[in-house]
């Protein structure tokens, strides 16, 4: 017979063999890192996602995108700042961050630094008692909003700009900014770097080797040493990159690792010496882990001008681009632009919290929550490692699979029938970058229907289209570099809306509107209603203006579409060119001069109000006018000055530059770039004239 003390030994033993059993089994190794990986502090960055840029500076008083240097610092003194109403904006937009200008090119800082007295201190905000970056960053620490600096190379105020002391002024300027401010998540570095400029009263062009002159290795050394979470943004990181454009989207599909080169063979990559373009896509084994933000302004400038009140972007325009960054895996930060008061434009705040309601109500709802999920393979068939994961709100969790898996697939059954527009999926980036083709399918009369496929996913991919209704999907990876890891897989449905009217002018200087429903329209340069007139066939609009578009079906509304269209080129003729290009109101059809200037015939005498210039956006940018010269002329004998400036930001902001003049009277125009890109002769899209 067992006694008792034998059949608890008996128990004992079992239990600990049930218990070592289970617990080998359960035993299943992680997944291995995959190529290269990001840093933990890009790893932060990576989950902030979307906050803000802020431009206000001296060029908010002077109505520039770029100041020369020589601009009074008595200029500065808005008249209501108000830090926390800025940094509330982008808090209530859903921003978790925000990168504040403290000096751009023009030299001025934002606050009270001991390097320059071409600061705050010398204009009247504040008796020169006030500091613009302590106020943004006191309001940042109380709406919890992460702080960024944006502080630019280059100064065309500085007499030393050039020489080795303007570097430890550079230097001296990023260590008070650095020490002085609390905790910095993000440092911004442009590509911006020589040129003309007031330097001290010189008044010249001074040109720098970028890849040598900051010495950026031991500057970026000094960011490590002050702030070492934070990440540094450049054309070439070293921890994040511009994507290449300010037009507000990434490339598809578009790697988290980057390879720079330089723009010349031999050349080494440092900002403002690489081949940009490559940056929208990355490189998919790259050498570095070197993510993309994604960079536009709300308006079309970066810093505010009343002029471009009724140009700001809509909802439904912000909404894109979330999808044209954020959806494609980078970052998106949006520039806002405060006012001379030093607010933010209600139009603006309307305008983001258009934007924030269409995000919420699309993705507030998670379609797939109560779904059931099954997956063709398991890693080690271990619960955590299971498909269900993706299903979760925890995105430290992953579904994994064996290492010799790189084409699983996953099915997510909805509870009913479900129809949606719109899928998320989210890598587990921390393990590196694996994906390199993907798809999704539904279940339709007993068989998988392809409705879309791409290449990357990454930290995010939004896959956004018509909407499908199934009651089962499927994600299969279709490429891979390595066994695939994912956290995320949710699907959500965006309200439909409807799309502003597409707009045409024929040769004849006819209007032609196009849209899904019902079209209203103003010449006026007021807002359209219902009571407005409706587009019923095409429309003579041959002295161009102002002209507002919105679509209306029942009480829906479409954005407002607002385009500045200059007298029609109808009867132009382009004077000794090679062709046309020019004036046929087509931009995609770039016209690129023998020489460095372009005369227009208007085939009569015109009152001439404001003078318009798109610049190419097709292919490279040789040629692209950077400093510029118009003049008019009643016999093509006798030219009179009409403008002179530069085209501030143009390489990066390829928009149409409106250019106001007197009204003068004029036959013939005549268009003289005195500075182009690579000093190739000029390259245009298109030339007009506004009369009004």
């Amino acid at each position: 017979m067992f006694t008792n003390n034998h059949f608890n030994k008996r128990l004992l033993f079992l239990l600990i063999a049930i218990f070592f059993f289970s617990c080998k089994k359960e035993h299943v190794s992680p997944p291995k890192p995959f190529g290269i990986v990001p840093h933990e502090r890009q790893i932060a960055w990576h989950d902030l996602e979307f906050y803000a840029f802020i431009h206000f500076t001296i060029n908010t008083f002077t109505d520039k995108e770029w100041g020369f240097g020589d601009e009074s610092p008595t200029l500065f003194n808005p008249s209501e700042f108000n830090a926390e109403q800025i940094v509330r904006t982008a808090k209530n937009a859903g921003m978790k961050g925000l990168v504040l200008t403290a000096k751009h090119h023009d030299g001025f800082c934002l606050w009270p630094t001991k390097t320059t007295e071409h600061n705050i201190s010398k204009s009247p905000y504040k008796d020169g008692e006030g500091d613009i970056v302590q106020e943004i960053a006191d309001a940042c620490l109380k709406y919890d909003i992460k702080l960024g600096l944006y502080l630019s190379p280059w100064d065309r105020n500085n007499a030393d700009y050039g020489k080795p002391e303007y570097v430890e002024t550079f230097r001296a300027q990023l260590t008070e900014l650095l020490t002085n401010y609390g905790e910095v998540f993000e440092v911004w570095f442009d590509g911006a770097n020589g040129g003309d400029g007031y330097y001290g009263g010189a008044n010249e062009k001074r040109q720098i080797d970028r890849s040598t002159y900051y010495d950026w290795e031991n500057t970026y050394a000094l960011v490590r040493e002050l702030q070492p979470n934070a990440v540094i943004f450049s054309d070439v990181g070293p921890d994040v990159r511009w994507v290449g454009t300010e037009a507000g989207y990434s490339g598809d599909p578009c790697w988290h690792r980057f390879t720079p080169e330089g723009l010349e063979p031999g050349v080494e990559p440092a900002p403002g010496q690489i081949k940009y373009w490559e940056s929208l896509n990355g490189t998919r084994e790259g050498k570095f882990w070197l993510p993309a933000e994604t960079n536009t302004s709300i308006r079309p400038g970066w810093f505010y001008h009343e002029s471009e009140n009724d140009q700001v972007k809509s909802p439904e325009k912000l909404v894109d681009t979330h999808y044209a960054s954020i959806g494609h895996g980078t970052s998106f930060i949006l520039n806002l632009t405060p006012d001379k008061r030093g607010l933010i434009p209600d139009t603006d705040i309307s305008a983001l919290n258009g934007f924030k309601a269409i995000l919420d109500s699309t993705f507030n709802t998670n379609l797939a929550e109560g779904s059931s999920i099954s997956a063709s393979n398991v890693r080690g068939t271990s619960k955590k490692y299971s498909a269900n994961n993706l299903l979760d709100t925890d995105n430290t969790t992953y579904w994994a699979v064996e290492d010799s898996v790189k084409k699983p697939s996953v099915v997510v059954n909805f509870p009913k029938e479900t129809t949606f527009n719109v899928v998320n999926i989210r890598e587990y980036i921390p393990l590196g970058q694996r994906v390199w083709g993907w798809a999704l399918d539904r279940w339709e009369n007993n068989e998988w229907i392809e409705f879309a496929a791409a290449e990357s996913i990454g930290n995010r991919r939004l896959w956004r289209g018509s909407l499908q209704t199934t009651k089962k999907i499927r994600l299969r990876i279709t490429d891979a570099g390595a066994a695939p890891i994912l956290s995320t897989l949710s699907v959500h449905k965006e309200p439909v809306r409807l799309t502003p009217p597409k707009v045409y002018r024929d040769t004849a200087g006819l209007l032609y509107l196009e849209s899904n429903g019902k079209i209203k329209y103003t010449l006026d340069n007021t807002e359209p209603n219902t009571t407005s007139k409706e587009y019923l066939g095409p429309i003579p609009f041959v002295k161009g203006g102002i002209l507002k578009t919105k679509t209306f079906d029942g009480d829906k509304e479409s954005e407002t579409q607002t385009s500045l269209l200059g007298y029609s080129p109808n009867k132009w003729s382009c004077i000794d060119c090679l062709n046309n290009h020019a004036i046929d109101e087509n931009s995609s059809t770039p016209y690129s001069s023998p020489n460095k200037e372009i005369i227009v015939d208007f085939g009569e005498v015109l009152n001439v109000s404001q003078l318009l210039m798109t610049p190419t956006t097709k292919g490279k940018k040789e040629g692209m006018v950077l400093n510029y010269a118009y003049y008019g002329s009643t016999d093509k004998t006798n030219w009179t000055l009409l403008a002179k400036g530069e085209f501030s930001n143009i390489f990066n902001n390829p928009i149409m530059q409106v250019t106001p003049i007197k009204k003068t009277s004029m036959k013939y125009l005549k268009l003289v770039a005195e500075r182009t890109v690579a000093d190739k002769p000029l390259r245009i899209s298109e030339l007009s004239v506004v009369i009004n």
